[in-house]
């Protein structure tokens, strides 16, 4: 039994009247969390899934400004967009800090194969670097023919002119979702995932709180609230829809696939960004956990929970890291493939979904209910700032801190976190290196607990040739809310996303650890090995 998990239900179920009931569990919703615990509220994070189970563990792991953006600002003078950068490098700096075990500083190569795109896209990015003025993480350089190669060796070199070297952050999105909630926790916030929020219900025409069912058992109960925020990332319009059946849509989404390559495809240092592919996209070439990550498509899609990639996206990502590269990169080198939905606060008039909003929007229904949507990982925080000022107005709410807290807050892990620390738990308990390093970037100042774990009988491999250990299953399931086969696979450890066939692999001997330390019974071990196979086979 999830000891964690139990102590929340029976604290949602004690007839408390919350300050706040906070619906989904992705970037959002975990931020908002954070946010308001930290002011002081009393707080519930509901989140139907696991944590982070959508959008927010699909992402391209990287934490920008969004040159891209910056573009748009510079063509159409666009001061929206000016700003959007502005804040977008400043959080940047802001996350960089707050979670430095599972965030780094990456150096990214735009390769330029026209003369006169040197001075444009180098221009370009120098604005970038001046925009984040204090929290400027590296300063972009041009790069001769030469060196663009010597950087990133697999580039195409026939009619490559030059190259331009920035700097942005990489991160690790399920886990730094998991370690907000984490975080709001240990602020007082109840946290609970495989929970969803069923129905709203009302006093004198507003809302007072929400009908909650347990995603597991299907146990309904009800929750009292003085105020409701709509987190739900893609799916917000199916709750504002609930509160209010004729509310008109307020969100488009675009599907973006991602596809995991052998480490040989890119630099263990260095990614590659390519800004404008043959209909106008941009694409990355990025190291992430020992593999080549590559994304990412951007095409309108249907809402759904689990999208699945179709093979016209893979083929795209495919036949352009062929024309980049001078590698031959087929459908057999694909080790994985996931996608993610991008929620986009809609215009209606638009028809391009590049075009349409990556700001977020508050909206507050006429029954009270607050819904943020839109926005991207990067602005996570101050999205959670926004919202909760709004609902301290909205709702009347006196907080013991009027105003946000998470500016200088440390996220679980990252507080005594150091950068040294692998050399430290080599020495301590023998791990290889690959295992420290990568136990020390995953759990930060918490690793020690994770290692202390494995020398009680779970320090094999889960699978060969990935340095995850038996002991992250038993970590999981007892202190970081893992209730599925799946949770673990896919966003407690990156196996999933990295390479499916070793996923497969190791999950019997997750099914083995969690059903030991859950006490599942034969039903709910059949129950996870069909989930977790059709997952891994169809859609994560």
């Amino acid at each position: 039994m999830n000891m964690g998990r139990q102590k929340s239900l029976r604290q949602l179920k004690a007839g408390h009247t919350f300050d706040l009931i906070i619906i989904g569990g992705g970037a959002t919703g975990c931020g908002v969390a954070l946010d308001a615990a930290t002011r002081g509220l009393k707080v519930a994070l509901i989140e139907k899934n696991d944590f982070s189970e959508g959008t927010s563990s699909r992402s391209t792991k990287l934490i920008h400004g969004g040159v891209r953006y910056l573009e748009m600002a510079v063509k159409k003078l666009d001061r929206v967009q000016y700003n959007l950068v502005k804040d977008g490098l400043r959080e940047r700096g802001l996350l960089l800090k707050n979670a430095a075990h599972l965030s780094n500083r990456l150096a990214l190569v735009t390769p330029l194969y026209k003369w006169l795109d040197v001075p444009y896209v180098f221009a370009g990015l120098k604005l970038y670097d001046m925009l984040a003025g204090k929290q400027n993480i590296g300063h972009s350089r041009l790069l001769s023919r030469k060196e663009a190669l010597r950087r990133f060796p697999t580039l195409k070199a026939e009619g490559l002119k030059a190259g331009v070297l920035y700097y942005d952050g990489q991160f690790h999105d399920a886990r730094m979702a998991l370690s907000l909630a984490l975080t709001a926790e240990k602020h007082g916030a109840v946290i609970a995932n495989h929970v969803a929020v069923s129905g709203l219900y009302k006093k004198d025409g507003q809302i007072a709180g929400a009908e909650l069912t347990d995603s597991l058992t299907g146990e309904v109960w009800q929750l009292q609230a003085r105020g409701v925020i709509n987190a739900a990332g893609p799916f917000v319009d199916q709750i504002r829809q609930m509160d209010d059946p004729a509310a008109p849509g307020m969100l488009a989404a675009s599907t973006g696939i991602h596809i995991v390559l052998d480490k040989r495809f890119a630099p263990p240092d260095t990614g590659l960004m390519i800004p404008e592919t043959e209909d106008g996209r941009v694409l990355f070439v990025l190291p992430w956990e020992n593999h080549a990550l590559v994304g990412t498509t951007d095409e309108p899609a249907e809402i759904s929970e689990h999208p699945r990639p179709m093979e016209s996206e893979i083929d795209y990502l495919l036949r352009h890291v062929t024309r980049y590269f001078n590698l031959q990169v087929t459908r057999s080198d694909v080790k994985a493939v996931w996608s993610g939905l991008r929620p986009l606060v809609s215009d209606p008039g638009s028809a391009d979904t590049a075009q349409l909003a990556r700001d977020h929007v508050i909206e507050i229904s006429n029954s009270g209910l607050l819904t943020i949507a839109g926005g991207k990982w990067t602005t996570y925080r101050k999205m959670a700032l926004d919202a909760v000022d709004h609902a301290l107005r909205q709702f009347s709410l006196s907080a013991s801190e009027p105003t946000c807290q998470t500016a200088q807050l440390p996220i679980l892990g990252s507080a005594g976190y150091d950068a040294k620390g692998d050399l430290a738990l080599i020495r301590k308990f023998g791990f290889e290196e690959d295992v420290a390093a990568y136990l020390n970037r995953t759990y930060g100042d918490q690793a020690e607990q994770v290692a202390k774990l494995a020398e009680a009988g779970y320090r094999a491999r889960l699978v060969n040739n990935h340095p995850v250990l038996e002991a992250e299953v038993l970590y999981a399931a007892r202190y970081e809310f893992a209730e599925r086969v799946i949770d673990v696979l896919a966003r407690r450890t990156p196996l999933a996303l990295l390479d499916t066939a070793a996923a497969k692999l190791a999950a019997p001997r997750v099914l083995e650890i969690m059903t030991e330390e859950l006490g599942w019974n034969q039903q709910r071990r059949e129950e996870e090995t069909l989930l977790t196979n059709r997952r891994l086979s169809d859609a994560l």
